[in-house]
């Protein structure tokens, strides 16, 4: 069988199963306008993850989707979010609006879970504080994880404490800031929450502690594995630039 007329079969299957499988419409253009490429990145997308399910597979999957279709994610959210008035449903729809930009959105989404049983729910309060922070409204984010304390003293999150000396940090505060980053940087699990009190206490005039501090980065760093060091690349390059600058 010629190339083409091969070619022309699998296109048209490949169409019928986008049909049949109720998969977005915008597949038909792309594989009537892309035969080969269109086709391929049909069953890469569509196909090939629903049989083998594997992490790569999946996350090819969604590369591919998100140049196909960008607001795919963020429509599944906001319909999940309408259908579900759940914790989990709003934690998925304001984090994918934070992940746009769209912080005015995230944080009004964050606010409206906020209420009931899940008045002061743990999980809604750190995307809160996150969009709050990203959006410049340190005093909100204080103010958030200020009721996540008080209302779930047991509850424990590194990321949100490393939150909590930022916005105390961009509020001005530093006595408190100091005493958080101090705290945090101990237990931290990455070398984030050092290097950012090392900038701070740099910013602060103390920069032997600085330099103290970003040398414990880079000696964990040396003794640490492979894997670990790729993983705090970002963190660890940093940590070196601001070493270089003692």
């Amino acid at each position: 069988m010629p190339i083409v007329l091969l070619s022309l079969f699998i296109q048209v299957g490949l169409i019928i199963h986008v049909i049949k499988t109720g998969r977005n419409q915008l597949w038909i253009l792309v594989l009537a306008l892309l035969p080969g490429a269109g086709s391929l990145a049909y069953l890469l997308v569509e196909v090939l993850p629903g049989l083998f399910g594997t992490r790569g597979a999946r996350a090819a999957a969604r590369g591919m989707r998100s140049v196909i279709d960008p607001n795919r994610e963020l429509r599944d959210a906001a319909a999940r979010a309408a259908l579900t008035d759940t914790v989990a449903s709003k934690v998925r729809l304001g984090a994918e609006l934070s992940r746009r930009g769209d912080y005015a959105g995230a944080i009004q989404t964050y606010q409206s879970g906020l209420k009931g049983l899940y008045e002061h729910d743990p999980t809604l309060l750190i995307g809160l504080a996150e969009a709050q922070f990203a959006s410049g409204d340190a005093a909100g984010t204080r103010a958030s994880l200020d009721s996540l304390i008080a209302h779930s003293p047991d509850f424990k999150s590194p990321d949100a404490h490393l939150l909590y000396a930022r916005a105390l940090e961009a509020e001005g505060n530093a006595a408190k800031a100091e005493s958080e980053y101090e705290a945090i940087a101990a237990y931290f699990p990455g070398a984030e929450a050092k290097v950012r009190y090392a900038q701070f206490l740099r910013k602060i005039g103390k920069r032997a502690e600085a330099t103290a501090t970003l040398d414990d980065v880079l000696k964990i760093a040396e003794l640490a594995p492979r894997h670990v060091r790729r993983a705090q690349a970002e963190w660890i390059s940093l940590a070196k630039q601001e070493r270089a600058r003692a």
